[in-house]
């Protein structure tokens, strides 16, 4: 596929449902353009037909479809980065396959990096979600926004483009689990956003589950960001004076006031405070220690088992 300007990347996990809407409504969007496309879905080791749904629609379009095959389950983000290490496009859009992010959107994020920039997020705008999703999504926007230094206004969207030195940058970093929008922010020169419509899951439920949304935002934080150690740092020493401060205060007491026992259960309850910031402490350490210890292993991050494409 020479000559390339648009790549357009859709992981797919037992979509099985939503796929037919999704290739009635993509192609269309696509072909509007007017100009050179690919398609590259990645089958997330789904358990469904999703993979039979991708192979035929790859045998109805194969000048503009390529479908990538892993052989097991590997994440939403990782099964993105096989998409970029087989995608051609001067332009690379990620799209969910639920259909929340309409594909006809596209054009937007396209418009925009034709004016020169080299990474467009988006914003969605009156979305579809419950009260609570919204909430704890705007609550980590804020909260990634103090303690890193990438400002994204709607983190959760993966209908994003990038340029082509965008990709090259982020296939050349080895991760074993990364963030991908933040990622591609720490790279870009001139990034933008663009507001994008949003609609209700076409069918199917959510692959995000509660502790899922918890562990990407883990990923976000210790990945690029060293401040979450830094802030326990000086609350440990913070800390640490302060309970200086509060022996001292006691041995004091004892000297003129002799032994009492009145006392006893404050001083539990601060012994168990203390306690309790002291395993917060080690937790956060084995954060920082858990994802060196994968990318140490040098395991791959996905296995291929096929890919279709026209030669």
């Amino acid at each position: 596929m020479p000559n390339l300007e648009l790549s357009v990347i859709v992981p797919v996990y037992n979509e099985e449902a939503g796929l037919p809407a999704l290739f009635a409504r993509l192609y269309p969007a696509l072909d509007a353009l007017g100009t050179s496309y690919e398609v590259v879905f990645i089958n997330d080791g789904s358990k469904d037909r999703s993979a039979a749904l991708l192979r035929e629609q790859w045998e109805q379009r194969p000048e503009t479809t390529r479908v990538v095959l892993l052989a097991a389950n590997a994440g939403q983000h990782m099964a993105i980065m096989a998409g970029f290490e087989h995608c051609k496009g001067d332009i690379v859009v990620t799209l969910d396959a639920d259909l929340q992010n309409p594909p006809e959107e596209i054009g937007k994020l396209v418009a925009k990096m034709r004016e020169g920039y080299d990474c467009v997020g988006s914003i969605r705008m009156n979305r579809q979600d419950t009260a609570f999703r919204r909430w704890a999504s705007k609550a980590m926007n804020g909260l990634r926004e103090r303690i890193t230094r990438i400002k994204m206004t709607d983190q959760g969207c993966m209908l994003r483009a990038y340029s082509r030195s965008i990709i090259e940058a982020i296939n050349s970093c080895r991760e074993v689990s990364t963030f991908i929008p933040a990622l591609a922010y720490s790279f870009a020169q001139r990034p933008t956003e663009v507001e994008v419509a949003h609609e209700e899951r076409h069918a199917g439920e959510s692959k995000y589950s509660l502790y899922s949304l918890i562990r990407l935002n883990f990923d976000l934080m210790t990945g690029f960001s060293l401040v979450p150690l830094q802030w326990f740092s000086m609350a440990g020493i913070v800390i640490s004076l302060l309970s200086a401060l509060f022996v001292v205060a006691l041995a004091l007491r004892r000297i003129v006031v002799g032994p009492e026992a009145e006392g006893l259960f404050t001083l539990f309850g601060i012994a168990f405070f203390l306690i309790g910031i002291t395993l917060f402490g080690v937790g956060l350490l084995g954060e920082y220690i858990g994802r060196i210890y994968p990318q140490v292993r040098h395991r791959p991050r996905y296995t291929i088992g096929a890919v279709l494409e026209k030669k």
